[in-house]
């Protein structure tokens, strides 16, 4: 491409969720866009190794262990069920394969130049993208869509092997005997899960006094009884000093009410939680400012402090969700192309992906009695679901607060099978300031899981049917 044809309206630096969707919308838009990534495949962190990959090794251990375990109550008899783990890496693999030429696809038809390379910030619109050689790309508009990484924890000596991060731990050459994993958050359940399944044994050591920091606590609590039915072993309330190689093991060394503990392991996941990727971006060079917690600071339009530059997904403020990128990549490029955007952050879900699945959207019950908000709560159990029980899946509930003066829907989590696709429902209702009398007198179809949610609400007032 000659130097002329380097002009463009809005270059994306990042091609992940939030990049690839900013980037798409600009050009639907009809802006000239290019995007920049390090990686040649697309789709950045979450379809590469994390959402994606990690959901298929969930789906296919999920699939082992029902058929080990779980299918002689359906009348239907396995003997000698083996797993081949090459066959269910290359599966996740293909997946990832197919989506990632699915982005570059849409990127062919949406006319957007696609860029391989390092970028940095050289102000004045500038960003100058080192790969083979260094290329200056001129921007009109920024947008800065770079993502996170896994954090680091001081003590714990990651070897990319034996000791790694999620990202090692979604292909794991065998299933490890014993795996220690350093954090009971979303992606050390999920991932604690996989291995768990195939046959390790998983112990969970988390800093704080439950799991799932961030989810509602009773929904937590719950959940915690169900997995230490699966097998699932927790140190909680425990300080991590250390985790290093040992031979062909490791060993994590940490505290525990006051007394120093000793763990030997085959493998180590780290999970503490992402840190957003904004280190070799030149930032300050180019007047881009950065808050205390290190994300790139931005206004309510996702403008930062420097003219012409936009930031977007978990390199700001906010859940580090791959859809809540999404919706701010659309609403950014709709900010610079049209001069208006909206993002309602009330209404974002989040989804933990074991089994039973978690979901959530909106404000937990900790967080209304912190901020003196009063409400009303309404719960249903899925034993009490007839479409669970022929699932043969009837674990958890289904929790729906609204206020107490107005009903209005202040937030919904699950406990449950299909958490995941019924939050949906809630999510919607939410955006249009619905009541749990809405969801109450809206029709719901027999027998679905999606039930639970209207009793649920129905419960709010005290009148749930079935339980």
């Amino acid at each position: 491409m000659s130097e002329s044809n380097l002009e463009f309206d809005v270059v994306v630096i990042g091609a992940g969720p939030g990049g690839y969707v900013a980037a798409i919308r600009a050009a639907q838009l009809g802006l000239r866009v290019a995007c920049v990534d390090e990686n040649k495949a697309l789709g950045g962190t979450c379809l590469r190794v994390g959402c994606i990959p990690s959901k298929a090794m969930l789906e296919s251990s999920e699939k082992f262990a029902e058929t080990r375990d779980g299918l002689a109550v359906h009348g239907v008899k396995v003997a000698d069920v083996q797993l081949d783990l090459a066959a269910m890496l290359k599966r996740k693999e293909r997946i990832v394969s197919t989506l990632t030429t699915g982005v570059k696809s849409l990127f062919k038809k949406n006319d957007i130049t696609a860029f391989t390379g390092k970028a940095r910030l050289a102000g004045g619109g500038r960003v100058v993208v080192s790969g083979d050689g260094e290329t200056t790309l001129n921007a009109k508009n920024v947008i800065i869509a770079t993502g996170s990484r896994s954090a680091d924890l001081r003590g714990v000596e990651l070897d990319g092997d034996r000791i790694g991060t999620s990202t090692e731990a979604l292909g794991y050459p065998e299933v490890p005997g014993h795996l220690a994993v350093i954090g009971a958050g979303y992606i050390g359940m999920e991932l604690g899960s996989v291995w768990r399944r195939l046959g390790a044994k998983v112990t969970m050591i988390e800093y704080l006094d439950r799991i799932l920091p961030g989810t509602d606590a009773e929904i937590a609590a719950a959940a915690k009884k169900l997995f230490d039915k699966q097998g699932f072993e927790f140190q909680l309330g425990a300080k991590v000093t250390a985790a290093r190689r040992d031979g062909d093991g490791c060993v994590v060394e940490y505290e525990l009410e006051g007394a120093k503990k000793s763990l030997a392991c085959d493998r180590v996941l780290l999970a503490v939680g992402r840190t957003p990727n904004t280190e070799g971006l030149d930032l300050a060079a180019a007047g881009v400012e950065l808050t205390d917690k290190g994300r790139v600071k931005v206004d309510a339009q996702f403008r930062t402090t420097a003219a012409g530059v936009y930031a977007i997904g978990d390199v700001i403020g906010g859940a580090m969700l791959a859809h809540k990128a999404e919706e701010e990549g659309i609403a950014c490029a709709e900010q610079i192309a049209r001069g208006v955007s909206h993002v309602d952050y009330h209404a974002i879900p989040a989804v933990v992906y074991t089994h039973p699945e978690i979901a959530a959207v909106g404000r937990t019950e900790e967080q209304l009695v912190a901020d003196g908000v009063g409400f009303r709560k309404g719960a249903f159990p899925f034993r009490a679901n007839g479409r669970a029980r022929t699932l043969d899946d009837v674990e958890g509930m289904v929790k729906v607060l609204a206020d107490a003066n107005t009903d209005r829907l202040l937030g919904v989590h699950i406990l449950g099978p299909r958490a995941g696709d019924l939050i949906a429902e809630a999510a919607v209702a939410m955006a249009f300031d619905a009541s749990a009398e809405d969801l109450a007198l809206s029709c719901h179809a027999h027998p679905t899981l999606s039930e639970a949610l209207k009793e649920a609400a129905m419960a709010v007032a005290g009148r749930a049917i079935h339980f």
